[in-house]
């Protein structure tokens, strides 16, 4: 046998499995242990218990690896809600009790605090939690037909892998398509280009959800018919994309309701309209308590001059505008302050402004940014705010409120503030993706 292909073989070689105590867990959810001298990374694993791993891969100086048996469980390990969760890259901590994820949340967002700003608040708030199933209302799922076990598949990606889970239903998702993804599997392998349909996304309102599907090729009109009549069934809007996101259309007439979207924030008495694209946060319950504990946070007064960085559609803005003499709004994306202002027009807000401007550099140009303020609402995407908390002098806030999907940025930003005199007074976890390790935290900062 030649080299190559003693390498090769000795390569697909199934390694030998190995046992190890688990210590902790690794910020993405894994556990963490230690093998003759490596750090062993262990999918499906919880701190203190006693597990047979399969190893995955090997490098210098650490180990991959998924359970194979789990000798003694953890107090905190439970029965995943959904049968796909060993192999389904959508969640990653099915197998801990929801209790138990909040507080590995909150270890992580004051680990990173510490690590990277060097710092910590005077007070922890109590975890923000809600539905825990079926919350989950924006979605990419990958398509493909499979010749080999003719077979569509339509899920998310397997656990490190660009696999698709072949999978029937899933929980986390929206009941309106979660439980509709066996059927969908169906529909999609009847169509005449199902090899040409990578990828379908989801959107949910309150009232209305709309799938839309990414096309490779010009839909043919009997596989337009098909997915129209298959969407019109399941109560779904269906909806085409050949191209961009600018492509994006629906295949069958006007809507009722136009090409729109909503969803509800009764504590404020709003109903905010977006289009399918547009970003919105995927947990409706967890965004409702997130505006009612920011608002809260903030102390605002009627007298208060407020300002909303990365302000979006509007979904801050309006309900501070409730409780504000004015608000500002700034979003990088014209479109969505344009989305913004008729959110804020359709309730007869004329209390708030908005401005697109980037806010990932000076020079700021427009008149927002030489008036002063009395509170700021900062919720920026993953890479944060340097930039803006860097310059916060300038508008003489006594208090501000952070939003942040990402600890480590959240942390480094408030590293920038502490040191320009302001204190972190609270901060806390947001389970907007319950089963994942993703952290969605909050933090009031008050200047000294």
């Amino acid at each position: 046998m030649n080299e190559p292909l003693r390498q090769a073989r000795r390569r697909h070689r199934p390694m030998e499995p190995i046992d190890c105590t688990i210590e902790s867990l690794s910020h993405e959810g894994r556990g963490v242990a230690h093998h003759e001298g490596r750090v062993v990374f262990v999918e499906g694993a919880l701190p203190g218990e006693q597990v047979r791993v399969q190893i995955q891969r090997k490098q210098s100086r650490f180990v991959e690896g998924r359970v194979l048996e789990v000798y003694r469980a953890s107090a905190d390990r439970c029965q995943p809600a959904c049968v796909h969760a060993d192999v389904c890259g959508g969640c990653s901590l099915q197998h801990m009790d929801s209790e138990a994820q909040l507080l590995f949340k909150q270890q992580v967002l004051a680990e990173q605090l510490q690590h990277f700003g060097q710092t910590c608040p005077k007070v922890w708030i109590k975890p923000l939690h809600a539905e825990r199933l079926g919350y989950r209302r924006k979605a990419r799922l990958g398509v493909r037909f499979v010749h080999k076990k003719d077979a569509m598949l339509v899920g998310f990606r397997e656990k490190n892998s660009n696999f698709l889970t072949e999978m029937s239903s899933c929980p986390v998702l929206d009941p309106r398509l979660g439980t509709r993804i066996e059927d969908l599997k169906h529909m999609l392998a009847g169509l005449s280009i199902r090899e040409q349909i990578p990828q379908i996304e989801c959107a949910a309102g309150d009232d209305a959800v709309v799938v839309i599907f990414r096309h490779l090729v010009d839909l043919p009109e009997q596989d337009r018919d098909r997915i129209v009549q298959f969407c019109t069934v399941q109560g779904w809007q269906a909806w085409g994309q050949r191209g961009g996101t600018e492509t994006q259309r629906p295949l069958a007439g006007t809507h009722p309701d136009g090409e729109w979207l909503h969803y509800s924030l009764p504590d404020h008495q709003l109903t905010m309209r977006f289009h399918p694209s547009d970003f919105t946060q995927v947990h409706a319950g967890i965004n409702r308590g997130m505006l009612n504990l920011a608002v809260e946070l903030l102390e605002i007064e009627p007298h208060h001059q407020v300002l909303d960085l990365f302000c979006g559609l509007g979904n801050f803005t309006l309900p501070l505008a409730r409780r504000a003499a004015h608000v500002i709004g700034v979003e990088g994306s014209t479109l969505m302050t344009e989305r913004a202002m008729y959110n804020a027009q359709h309730h007869g807000l004329n209390n708030v402004s908005f401005y697109a401007d980037n806010l990932m550099e000076e020079p700021w140009q427009a008149a927002w940014a030489a008036r002063t303020y009395d509170r700021l609402l900062l919720d920026p995407p993953r890479s944060g705010a340097e930039w803006v908390v860097r310059q916060i002098g300038r508008w003489q806030i006594r208090r501000l409120v952070y939003v942040s999907c990402n600890p480590a940025t959240l942390a480094r930003d408030a590293g920038i503030l502490c040191a320009q005199g302001y204190v972190m007074e609270q901060a806390g976890v947001m389970d907007m993706f319950p089963h994942t390790s993703h952290v969605e935290s909050i933090a009031v900062f008050e200047r000294n």
